[in-house]
């Protein structure tokens, strides 16, 4: 997801199984417990379901896109700035 300062920062779209309920909070907790602070997600979104190619594989561009949308990446110390010839 974009970030004003790196460029990039770590999200997780989470897919919950039916009958369980879960936070932010509790995710990014229990990541904190079992990899390392840089790769710990910052930010959250619980989604119904997730884009699947014909192979079951989950089309992470297309999940990618959503937070993209009108945004160039310049990553280490730059900026996330808007693509020219968009609002």
């Amino acid at each position: 997801m974009p970030h004003a300062y790196w460029g990039e920062a770590v999200h997780a779209v989470i897919v919950a199984k039916a009958g369980v309920s879960l936070t932010a909070e509790e995710v990014i907790a229990h990541c904190a417990h079992h990899i390392a602070g840089y790769k710990k997600p910052k930010s959250i979104d619980f989604v119904d379901s997730l884009p699947v190619n014909g192979y079951g594989k989950v089309m992470r561009r297309e999940v990618r896109e959503r937070y993209w949308q009108g945004l160039s990446a310049r990553i280490g110390g730059g900026e996330v700035s808007r693509k020219e010839g968009t609002k």
